[in-house]
């Protein structure tokens, strides 16, 4: 990525020595900025991965005042779909086909500098467009946030084989968690930013239904009852929130459509009925494997070196685990249970057990 150039060029201009300059204001605290010829080419060398797209996409949020950012992903005949929605400021109507334009990003006093150098809103989006098959603003306003659709042909822009491990985090000497495992696929990119952004801005990963029914939770949990008696249209509401609004499995399809997500009708009616669990975010899942009742759980059996001649794939295994997570969901609900830890898989000869470690919410 071009960070490093683009962190130069922004503190020689502070001094006054660089090429970063303001050509344009657009106003809705957006600039257009004046850069060399040379920069404004690098651009299109900025996303070499589908990963470099998450990740800016997630800082996209950040800087556009995002406390909760929910990406949607998946892949089908080579196209991986990336839809990102936040609770952030949002975008203006006739901004949303601007901020994609070269040299466009946030005013310069609110750009931010993290791990992967200097970032301001919109600042990478010319990249992505450069890049994707698609990319554009599916829905926002000001004050309620956004849903940003990217699609990248995998053939064209490359991404990690394996994009279903989860990495592994641990906490450094400097006592900050970091990702220290795990391939950098999607979810690494998602949990690097997680990790640099604890208790600021919470992810929330997984497939389009997953993260449809995430929405629905939340904002049934938060929107006020008597705030929905007044809307006349979901569009009222933030990008997030609007789901929360759905009175019915026509309703929820077409807000959920709305905002780039697809439904079906029997999936509109399983998330209403609360049968699919919502997402937990990317830090909390991450975090919850160094909690001190989790490192205390007895290890895992080794099902590859299983003396009783069992063999079963790490990978397989690990996935069934975080189905039967997802299913105890809706048994914890029902009897205020809360799950301490993953589910424990034990193989022997004849059977395979799978073990909750539980306590009453409080």
């Amino acid at each position: 990525m071009g960070d490093a150039n683009e962190l130069i060029s922004f503190i020689a201009s502070m001094s006054g020595e660089g090429s970063l300059r303001v050509e344009e204001n657009l106003g809705e605290g957006f600039v257009r900025l004046r850069v060399s010829e040379a920069e404004r080419r690098q651009a299109k060398h900025d996303i070499q991965h589908v990963e470099d797209i998450v990740i800016e996409m997630l800082r996209n949020a950040r800087d556009a005042g995002a406390t909760k950012i929910y990406l949607a992903t998946g892949k089908e005949e080579g196209v991986r779909t990336l839809l990102f929605l936040d609770n952030g400021c949002g975008i203006p109507a006739d901004m949303w086909e601007r901020v994609f334009d070269a040299r466009v990003t946030s005013k310069l006093e609110s750009m931010k500098m993290d791990r992967w150098g200097v970032h301001g809103r919109g600042m990478a989006l010319f990249s992505i467009r450069q890049n994707a098959r698609r990319a554009e603003v599916v829905s926002s306003a000001p004050d309620r946030g956004s849903a940003i659709i990217v699609e990248a042909d995998t053939s064209a822009l490359a991404e990690r084989a394996d994009q279903s491990t989860w990495p592994v985090a641990a906490r450094g000497e400097d006592g900050v968690y970091a990702c220290v495992r795990g391939p950098h696929n999607i979810v690494r990119a998602a949990g690097e930013f997680a990790l640099e952004e604890l208790h600021g801005c919470d992810v929330y990963i997984g497939s389009a239904t997953e993260v449809a029914a995430t929405l629905y939770a939340h904002a049934s949990s938060s929107v006020d009852a008597g705030t929905l008696l007044f809307i006349d249209d979901a569009a009222d509401l933030p990008v997030v929130d609007r789901l929360g609004s759905a009175a019915d499995a026509g309703d929820f399809i077409r807000i959920a459509s709305s905002i780039g997500i697809d439904v079906s009708e029997r999936t509109a009616h399983r998330i209403l009925a609360g049968t699919i669990k919502p997402l937990r975010s990317v830090a909390s899942r991450l975090l919850r494997e160094r909690d001190p009742a989790a490192s205390k759980a007895p290890a895992p059996v080794d099902l590859e070196r299983d003396r009783r001649g069992l063999r079963i794939a790490s990978e397989d295994i690990e996935r069934f685990s975080r189905a039967m997570e997802r299913d105890f969901a809706d048994l914890a609900r029902r009897y205020y249970l809360s799950l301490s830890g993953e589910p424990r898989v034990r193989v022997t000869r004849d059977r395979i057990t799978v073990s909750f470690d539980i306590g009453k919410e409080e």
